[in-house]
């Protein structure tokens, strides 16, 4: 348990991010799963929109600490990879 004023500050601080960061990587996974549905679904116009509208997402997640940048690199890659697959 926090003892001195420095560090429950510290641990009233860490639980507010702790839930903004929570909130964020729900909602980045929630991008991302309904890109996964689009192309499961078969359709490259709605695959397409989808990893359109979740780029944005995950550069954020960057930005903001929730991800790391060589990870969002991977989830880019391999779902461009299979939205393009779809093309084919």
């Amino acid at each position: 348990m926090a003892n001195t004023p420095q560090s429950k500050k510290r641990a009233r601080q860490n639980e507010r991010q702790q839930t903004v960061n929570k909130a964020r990587r729900s909602r980045i996974r929630t991008y991302l799963r309904k890109v996964e549905e689009a192309i499961a679904s078969g359709s490259l116009d709605a695959a397409a929109a989808a990893l359109r509208a979740a780029q944005p997402e995950l550069a954020r997640g960057i930005t903001k600490g929730v991800l790391h940048k060589n990870t969002v690199a991977r989830k880019m890659s391999r779902l461009s990879a299979r939205v393009k697959a779809l093309a084919a």
